[in-house]
């Protein structure tokens, strides 16, 4: 039970780490939010954005993070 705790605490610190860049760091290295493959629509008073790109590398980093982390 300790051990998933832990693991808790570090995805909370790492997703606050994320929301803070987001929030205040406007141009992110490489175009996060920004690549090929990111879906967004304007219409006149509406705007849907999916960072489907940028989901998907991020997911890609943070899953060979957490393997070379949490390696046995």
């Amino acid at each position: 039970m300790e051990d998933m705790g832990k693991l808790l605490v570090l995805l909370g610190a790492m997703l606050l780490l994320m929301g803070v860049i987001m929030m205040f760091f406007e141009k992110l290295p490489l175009g996060l939010g920004r690549l090929p493959g990111d879906i967004v629509i304007k219409r006149d008073n509406f705007v849907f954005y999916f960072p489907l790109a940028t989901s998907l590398l991020l997911s890609l980093i943070l899953t060979l993070i957490l393997n070379l982390l949490f390696r046995k």
